[in-house]
């Protein structure tokens, strides 16, 4: 056993929150203390992301940081930057150890010496021999726990490198989600948050085998009549995958809360045909139709992507008309990046990026208004608010079943718990305050 001390910072994704998690469980396992990133220590973690080019530089950038913070600390790279580009993170003299997507969870077994090496060690077997399922969730770090239910990705969208990254889609059994999902509810967690990369394709891989054995909707069910748990939430998934039966699920369930997330990128069809994007703007309305009619107080979120290779300026008009129009609650805004390796990056006609950052400040102004028309549409409401644990300039925030996001004045008896108020203001800060509670 050891008594030396490690650090984790996370890029990205609520997927890599719950494997940074069970990363440092398995250290905590193996005697370390683990100590915040900001503080000193003998070993630093950093989960990378490589979603866009300011992911890569944000590591360059905290690798740095780190180093400075301790020169003699031996510091781990793993994640999606570490599995696409080992041999460019290893050119960095800050990184020690860099490990790829199957590799990072065997962590503990590279680290027989803490004394910095000579060279980069690089660890990351090619994508295609990652094929293999390993469970993760994160609890501690935040109100919500996060319960990876499925990793990798078959689609081929033009702009992503996740497949490359993260390999094909395969899923845990669901007998060890539920096990998984009752570990996390003894830590008397209110809400768990269902993550992967393509969780509607949650089933294929989940024997070793290429075929479904069970449904995206199968899974939910099972999961609504588990006991100890106030409430599910399901993060981003895709329109083709979220079918109407779990739409109607959803809206008729005892845990899981109306609020959905789901990637459009473009509102143009021929945009979304250059993306390979597997549905068409017609069906995108036909599920938050769907939504809407069942549960009219939903929050939908949306993903958008502007300033793809071809975008012109009819293109992106047409997307934005297109959100102008639809009833959803805010929007998740990326200008294009190219990426290594990706059809999109050698395609004819890219974006230039001063005309990709005015796209993209549009968007985030459209944003800005419909999420506060949202919040609006939701006062004088009686809603259910999960406080969080920080006091933030006194103030305790927390967010509704249906994501709008709470503060009220301080006050440590609301921490971590389950509050029926009344939705009464939108404060300067943009967030909705109480009037009353029940």
């Amino acid at each position: 056993m050891t008594s030396a001390t490690v650090a984790f910072q996370t890029l990205g994704c609520k997927l890599n929150f719950s494997e940074t998690s069970t990363l440092a469980r398995k250290f905590v396992a193996a005697g370390y203390e683990r100590v915040p990133f900001e503080m000193k220590a003998d070993v630093y973690v950093i989960n990378t992301c490589s979603v866009t080019d300011n992911a890569d530089k944000k590591f360059k950038s905290l690798a740095c940081q780190t180093r400075q913070r301790n020169p003699n600390a031996y510091l781990i790279a793993v994640g999606c930057y570490a599995q696409l580009q080992p041999e460019e993170l290893a050119k960095e003299d800050s990184v020690d150890l860099v490990l790829g997507a199957k590799e990072k969870f065997d962590i503990i077994s590279y680290l027989t010496d803490l004394s910095r090496p000579e060279q980069t060690q690089v660890h990351a077997c090619s994508i295609e021999q990652t094929d293999t399922y390993v469970g993760s969730y994160a609890i501690g770090e935040r109100t919500r726990a996060f319960l990876k239910v499925q990793d990798g990705c078959d689609y081929k969208c033009t702009y992503c490198t996740i497949p490359l990254a993260r390999g094909i889609s395969r899923s845990d059994t669901l007998e060890n989600i539920v096990s998984q999902a009752k570990e996390i509810v003894l830590q008397n967690i209110k809400e768990i948050v269902l993550t992967g990369v393509n969780i509607g394709d949650y089933g294929k891989g989940e024997f070793g085998n290429k075929k479904h054995e069970h449904t995206f909707l199968e899974l939910v069910q099972a999961l609504d009549e588990l006991e100890g748990i106030e409430r599910f939430r399901i993060s981003s998934i895709e329109p083709n995958l979220l079918s109407e039966e779990l739409i109607n699920f959803v809206a008729a369930s005892k845990r899981f809360v109306p609020h959905f997330h789901m990637p459009l990128q473009s509102g143009n069809n021929e945009i979304l045909g250059q993306m390979r994007r597997r549905y068409q703007r017609e069906l995108y309305i036909d599920r938050v139709n769907q939504i809407k009619r069942l549960m009219p107080d939903t929050c939908i979120g949306v993903d958008v992507i502007v300033g793809f290779p071809g975008e012109s300026d009819q293109h992106f008009l047409d997307t934005y008309s297109f959100l102008v129009d639809l009833p959803v609650s805010y929007l998740h805004v990326f200008s294009y990046s190219e990426r290594p390796n990706t059809p999109a990056g050698s395609m004819q006609n890219q974006v230039p990026k001063a005309v990709r950052q005015k796209r993209s400040k549009m968007l985030r102004g459209l944003s800005a208004k419909k999420r506060h028309a949202f919040y609006e549409s939701q006062l004088q409401k009686t809603k259910t608010i999960l406080f969080e644990a920080e006091n933030k300039e006194g103030y305790i925030q927390g967010f509704t079943e249906n994501y709008v996001k709470v503060r009220t004045p301080w006050d440590p008896a609301l921490q971590n718990q389950t509050l029926k108020a009344t939705l009464s203001e939108i404060d300067q800060k943009g967030m909705v305050r109480l009037a009353k509670t029940e």
